[in-house]
C-alpha cells in the first residue's frame, strides 16, 4: 500500500482517506481543506500500513470510497479511533451479488482489466462527460500493469478475508444513485438506514469543493 499527504499543513484535525481500486492522489489534488490535514492510502497490492503519528490530532475522520470501504474495514484494528467514519459508494463486501459488485461483473472486470483501464472503466466511473473531461485533465499516473496487479491482489484478499461486518463501524454511507460500478440497490441492501442517496455516479468528488464540505 502507498500513502500520500494530500494536505499536511499542521492542522489539529485529520482525515484519513482510503481511495478506490486503480486510483492515486492525482485526481484528488483539487479538493481543499481549511480544517484538516488529509492522508490518503491507495494501491492495495498489499495491505500494510505505514507508521503515522495519529495521536497529535484532536479529531480524526475516516473517509473511504469504493474498494477503500473494504480496505479500511479490513484494517480497522490497525487504525486510530475515529470521530466519524464515512463510506462512499462501497461496502465491506465488495464482491457480492447482493451487497457489492456481482461476482460475474467483477470476474469480467478482472478478465478484461487492461482493455477497461484504457477507456471503458473510467467512462463508467464518472456519471457524465463533463466529469470525465475534468478527470482527464489530471488523471491517475499509475501504469496499467500496476493497476491490474492491484486488482489481482484485491481479488485474493477479498476471497480470503472472511469478513463479518460489525454494523457499528461506519456511521454514514453515501450512495450514488447513478453508480455504474457498484449498483446502488446493492449498496442500499448493505447500508439500509445508514444510507444517504445523492445524485452522482461512482465518483462523487467533483460534487464537492473541499474535504470539509464532504465531511459535513
Amino acid at each position: 500500500m502507498q500513502y500520500h499527504w494530500l494536505k499536511n499543513t499542521g492542522k489539529n484535525n485529520l482525515i484519513i482517506f482510503f481511495t478506490g481500486w486503480s486510483f492515486d492522489y492525482k485526481p484528488f489534488e483539487f479538493l481543499n481543506s481549511d480544517e484538516y490535514d488529509v492522508l490518503m492510502f491507495y494501491d492495495y497490492k498489499d495491505l500494510s500500513l505505514p507508521n503515522i503519528d495519529y495521536d497529535k490530532y484532536n479529531k480524526k475522520i475516516l473517509i473511504s470510497w469504493s474498494m477503500g470501504v473494504f480496505a479500511a474495514y479490513y484494517l480497522k484494528d490497525k487504525l486510530p479511533d475515529f470521530d466519524k467514519k464515512i463510506a462512499i459508494n462501497g461496502t465491506p463486501y465488495p464482491i457480492d451479488d447482493m451487497k457489492g459488485i456481482p461476482h460475474r461483473t467483477f470476474d469480467l472486470t478482472l478478465k478484461y482489466a487492461e482493455t477497461g483501464l484504457k477507456g471503458k472503466f473510467y467512462e463508467n466511473v464518472f456519471s457524465n462527460d463533463k466529469f470525465l473531461e475534468i478527470y482527464l485533465k489530471n488523471p491517475v499516473q499509475r501504469s496499467v500493469e500496476n493497476r491490474i496487479e492491484e486488482l489481482v491482489a484485491l481479488d485474493k484478499f477479498i476471497k480470503n478475508a472472511l469478513i463479518t461486518y460489525d454494523d457499528k463501524f461506519y456511521n454514514i454511507a453515501i450512495v450514488g444513485e447513478k453508480d455504474k460500478i457498484i449498483p446502488a440497490k446493492n449498496q442500499l441492501n448493505m447500508w439500509q438506514d445508514l444510507a444517504k442517496v445523492i445524485d452522482c455516479g461512482h465518483f462523487p468528488f467533483y460534487n464537492y469543493s473541499s474535504w470539509d464540505e464532504l465531511c459535513k
